[in-house]
C-alpha cells in the first residue's frame, strides 16, 4: 500500500493525492491550482499518470481547489467513478461548468486584447493558455459522478471501503475514511478534505470518525493562525457595511459562489430582520451563486438545528426582500453606474477570475468604498495583492490605484483555524502518522509543531511528488 502526494503539498491549492492498494489506484480530489497564470496553467494542464490511470476518486467536497480539475483527469484518459456525497455532486457539477465557461471566455478575452487590455484585432496566436477542458469533458465527468450517503460505507475498488463523515466545511463536506486491505495488512486511512469550524451558520459542525485511524492527512490553510469567535462575527460584519453606508459607499465582498456566498447572505438576512442594520440593497452577483444556493435549497438534511429553526420561523434563508441575485451580463455591469450604498456579493473569492474583476476596478479608487475579504487568498492572487495594501493592482491589463478601505474578517473562513484542527487532530484515537497538506509551507510546518507538542505520533510534511509506503 503507498500513498502519494501530488497537489496541496506545502501550498494550498489543486489538491490531488493518490492512494494505491491491491495494484489498484483512488484519487483523494483533483483540484485546480490557483496562482501566477503560467505556473497554474502548468500544474493544472499535466496530471500524474497514476491519476489518469486511477480506477476511482473520492472527492471530499465541491470547491475549485478540490474538484476543478476533474475533467481534465477524464479528458486526459481516466475512465473510473467519481464518489461523492449527494450534496457535494450537485455542487460540484454546478462549478465545473462555470469553470470551463470562464476558461473559454478568458481565452477569448486574450485572444482579442493587446498586452495592455485594450481591444485589438482578434488573433487566435495571442491565447498562451487555452482551456484546459471543454463542455463536452465536463459533461462526461458529470456522468461518472456516483452518490454516497454519510456513515454509509462502499467499495471503490477492491481493498478500499469508503465512508464519509460530515467536515462542516461547506455543504456536503466530508472527512472520508478509508479502509484498505492487502494481504494480511489492514489500514484505516483518514482525509480531512477542508475541515471546517463547529458553530458556523447553516451546516453541521465537523464529525470526528468513530473508530481509531491508523493514518490521517489532514489540511492546514490556517495553520499558523486563529480565528476570530463566531459570536462576535455579526457585530463586526454590521459594523464594516455599516462604516461603508454611512460614508455613501459601497462593500464588495469577493465570495466563494459555494459556501462563503450562503454564509454571508445568512448573517445579513438575521442583521436586516434584526434591525442591525439600515434598509440597503444586497446584491449577489454570480450565475454561479444563484445555481449554487439552489443546491443549498435543495439539500436541508444537510442543515444544522439553527438553520432549520429559521427556516421554520422566516422562510427561505437565502431570500429576502432586499435581496437581489443578477444573472445577466447587463444587469451586472448596470451596478458599475449605480448611485449610493450597496453591498455586492460576487465570485470568485480570490478575485481571480468572473464578475468580482469588474466590481473592483470601478471600486477600489474610489475611498468611500470598501472591499472585505471573508476567506482565504493564495499566494499570487488579486485578493492576496488588495489584502496586502498594495497601492496599486493590475485588472484587465490596466493598473488602478487602491484607494478604497481593504478590511478582513477571518471568522468567516470555513477552514478551521490552527486550534480547531489540532483540537480534532489531538482527539483521533490510534495515529501512527499524520501528514500535513493544503497549506502555504509555513502554514503547514506550523500546524506540524502544534501537533508535535500535542504527542501526534509520525507528523509529517509532504513534498510535491513524495510517496509514502503504509
Amino acid at each position: 500500500m503507498r500513498l502519494r502526494f501530488f497537489g496541496a503539498a506545502r501550498t494550498v491549492t489543486g489538491s490531488l493525492h493518490v492512494v494505491e492498494v491491491q495494484g489498484r489506484k483512488v484519487v483523494l480530489d483533483c483540484g485546480l491550482y490557483q496562482g501566477k497564470r503560467a505556473e497554474a496553467y502548468e500544474r493544472n494542464s499535466v496530471l500524474p499518470p497514476s491519476a489518469t490511470g486511477a480506477d476511482a476518486v473520492v472527492l471530499s467536497h465541491a470547491h475549485t481547489d478540490h474538484s476543478g480539475n476533474l475533467p481534465s483527469l477524464v479528458r486526459q484518459g481516466f475512465k473510473g467513478s467519481i464518489w461523492a456525497t449527494p450534496a457535494t455532486m450537485d455542487l460540484a457539477k454546478v462549478l465545473i461548468k462555470d469553470s470551463a465557461h470562464i476558461q473559454a471566455q478568458d481565452a477569448q478575452f486574450l485572444s482579442d486584447h493587446g498586452p495592455d487590455g485594450q481591444r485589438a484585432p482578434h488573433d487566435p496566436k495571442r491565447v498562451a493558455f487555452p482551456p484546459l477542458y471543454s463542455a463536452a469533458d465536463v459533461d462526461e465527468t458529470c456522468r461518472r459522478f456516483r452518490p454516497a450517503k454519510y456513515r454509509e460505507p462502499f467499495e471503490v475498488v477492491p481493498g478500499c471501503r469508503v465512508t464519509f463523515y460530515d467536515a462542516g466545511h461547506i455543504l456536503g463536506s466530508a472527512v472520508t475514511v478509508l479502509e484498505l486491505e492487502e494481504g494480511r495488512k489492514k489500514i484505516r486511512l483518514g482525509f480531512t478534505g477542508d475541515l471546517g469550524r463547529s458553530g458556523q451558520p447553516i451546516i453541521e459542525d465537523p464529525v470526528r470518525p468513530p473508530w481509531p485511524l491508523d493514518v490521517l492527512i489532514t489540511e492546514s490553510t490556517y495553520g499558523d493562525r486563529t480565528h476570530e469567535a463566531i459570536p462576535q462575527l455579526k457585530r463586526k460584519l454590521r459594523d464594516i457595511v455599516k462604516r461603508a453606508f454611512e460614508n455613501g459607499g459601497r462593500v464588495i465582498i469577493p465570495a466563494f459562489a459555494v459556501g462563503r456566498t450562503q454564509n454571508v447572505v445568512y448573517y445579513l438576512n438575521q442583521l436586516f430582520a434584526e434591525g442591525e442594520l439600515p434598509k440597503v440593497p444586497i446584491f449577489v452577483d454570480s450565475p454561479l451563486s444563484v445555481d449554487a444556493t439552489e443546491a443549498y435549497r435543495s439539500h436541508p438534511e444537510c442543515y444544522d438545528e439553527e438553520t432549520r429553526r429559521f427556516l421554520a420561523a422566516e422562510g427561505d434563508p437565502f431570500g429576502f426582500k432586499l435581496l437581489t441575485y443578477v444573472k445577466s451580463v447587463d444587469e451586472s455591469k448596470a451596478l458599475n453606474d449605480r448611485k449610493g450604498a450597496c453591498v455586492i456579493i460576487a465570485s470568485s473569492g480570490m478575485a481571480e477570475a468572473g464578475r468580482v474583476l469588474h466590481h473592483l476596478k470601478h471600486s477600489v479608487a474610489r475611498p468611500e468604498n470598501t472591499v472585505l475579504i471573508v476567506g482565504y487568498m493564495a499566494e499570487n492572487t488579486l485578493g492576496r495583492r488588495l489584502l496586502d495594501h498594495a497601492p496599486t493592482v493590475r485588472i484587465y491589463g490596466q493598473e488602478v490605484p487602491v484607494r478604497c478601505e481593504v478590511t478582513k474578517l477571518n471568522g468567516l473562513s470555513a477552514h478551521a483555524d490552527r486550534e480547531e484542527i489540532s483540537g480534532y487532530v489531538k482527539n483521533v484515537e490510534g495515529l501512527d502518522k499524520c501528514f500535513v497538506v493544503h497549506g502555504e509551507e509555513r502554514a503547514s510546518l506550523s500546524l506540524a509543531a502544534r501537533l508535535t507538542e500535542l504527542q501526534v505520533s509520525g507528523v509529517h510534511v509532504p513534498k510535491a511528488g513524495e510517496a509514502v509506503e503504509l
